[in-house]
């Protein structure tokens, strides 16, 4: 059996995708995970095999070449771009004699590099614990107690299940730490919508700026580095808008292209901050040739976290790489969709903030709400709001009610009274007919 070496950073990159051959953005990519995690790069192949190997993933001409390059560069770690099987991984460790990891391992690795928050560590622990969970394959055969033969026969555990338990036992102790910050975050969140201090969250692809962004708008001090995820503690920090409204700005970590299903799962509650937040601040890197893809897997990780009903402003960040001016681009209401700027000058952050207080304190919804008979509580509550224009009966025995309300507290009700997104139609949709009296109450 192989026994895996503990220490040794010289690694060999295996850039290889179920697709076929991956495009040079995402070798660059890998890279600089690779760079980012501590690794000294000493030999990088490329396999173009369409179809994996059920064994090894890669094939066996690619195995031979790669066992070559490990005796010539004393390499001491492979790593895959591509997600391998349990067994896959034990396969090419078997052969090739030196630790071996997937695309997922790493970014799992940086995660523990960087956290410094208790929640944070907590976070990539259980990650770290879930993936884990599904490579105990190497049973310590010389610790069994299932053998044959005098004295070690009897009804003892293998290793590899008492691994598991202890497994088990672990994650559900870091779920219980993890529940007790739900709770604190849940409470804190409770008390600024009491206070009625709306929240912005900064969200994009790893690398994008967010923390330069962060820093600029709230002088936090955040550690910044021209780095994949420089930071991954969420931050959260009060700022006074241009029109003295406060609001409070959250940090999120960034995200990046296919990330591993454990990190989703373990930092959901940090990522909460993004679901709950009245407006996201979606940044982007403006020099990236790459942006549109980016943008595209941003959202999916935000449809995953089932934020991506909430108001956007695309933030495009880096101009000064390009040589542009800052401006902002509105929609058809007037409120500003996107901001063009440097977090590291400082161009165009006042457009940014304006950006902000308009589509969270000036921009008005305008349409008409259906309430059956057994919503009078919320149809008591629209009243109490003052965004009841007129009402009149509906055919069930409900109520027809034309609204107008801003954005964030239409949002916040809907999520208070548990009511789907699109429950207030567009007037050109559904009207209230003229017949109908001016509300009173």
């Amino acid at each position: 059996m192989f026994e895996r070496p503990q220490s040794g950073e010289r690694a060999i990159l295996v850039h290889a995708s179920p697709q076929g051959t991956p495009d040079e953005t995402e070798r660059e990519e890998f890279v600089e995970l690779a760079i980012s995690a501590g690794a000294v790069v000493v030999d990088q192949l490329v396999s173009a095999r369409k179809r994996p190997d059920p064994r090894y993933f890669i094939g066996r001409g690619k195995l031979d070449e790669l066992r070559a390059s490990i005796a010539q560069h004393d390499a001491e770690l492979i790593i895959s771009s591509a997600e391998l099987s349990p067994s896959q991984e034990r396969n090419l460790e078997r052969q090739l004699k030196c630790r071996v990891l997937d695309r997922a391992g790493l970014i799992l690795d940086i995660f523990a590099q960087r956290a410094r928050s208790f929640e944070g560590k907590v976070q990539v622990e259980l990650a770290q614990l879930r993936h884990l969970s599904t490579r105990l394959v190497r049973g310590w055969t010389h610790l069994e107690r299932q053998k044959g033969g005098i004295g070690l026969r009897g009804p003892g555990e293998t290793q590899l299940e008492t691994d598991r338990r202890l497994l088990d036992r672990r994650i559900r102790q870091l779920h219980g730490r993890l529940q007790q910050v739900d709770s604190r975050r849940l409470m804190n969140r409770r008390n600024r919508e009491r206070a009625e201090i709306p929240t912005v969250a900064l969200v994009g692809y790893t690398n994008a700026g967010k923390s330069t962004l962060f820093n600029a708008l709230t002088d936090a001090g955040v550690y910044v580095q021209d780095q994949l995820f420089a930071t991954l503690d969420p931050t959260v920090r009060k700022l006074e808008l241009p029109d003295n409204r406060k609001i409070v700005l959250a940090d999120t970590v960034g995200f990046i292209r296919d990330l591993p299903h454990e990190l989703i799962a373990a930092f959901r509650s940090t990522l909460t901050e993004a679901r709950e937040a009245d407006l996201i601040l979606h940044l982007i890197d403006a020099s990236d040739s790459n942006r549109w893809q980016r943008v595209r897997q941003v959202n999916s990780v935000l449809k995953q976290l089932d934020a991506d009903h909430v108001p956007q402003i695309r933030v495009y960040n880096k101009i000064d790489k390009l040589d542009r001016t800052p401006r902002r681009a509105n929609n058809r209401d007037g409120a500003g969709r996107a901001v063009w700027l440097s977090a590291a000058t400082g161009e165009g952050i006042p457009l940014l903030l304006d950006a902000i207080s308009d589509r969270l304190h000036r921009r008005t919804r305008h349409g008409i709400i259906h309430l059956d008979p057994s919503q009078g509580r919320q149809r008591a509550k629209l009243f109490e709001l003052g965004a009841v224009l007129c009402e009149e009966p509906a055919e069930d025995g409900g109520w027809k009610l034309e609204l107008k309300m801003t954005e964030r507290d239409l949002r916040r009700f809907l999520k208070r009274e548990n009511l789907p997104a699109n429950t207030l139609k567009p007037i050109a949709e559904s009207k209230v007919g003229p017949s109908a009296a001016t509300a009173t109450h």
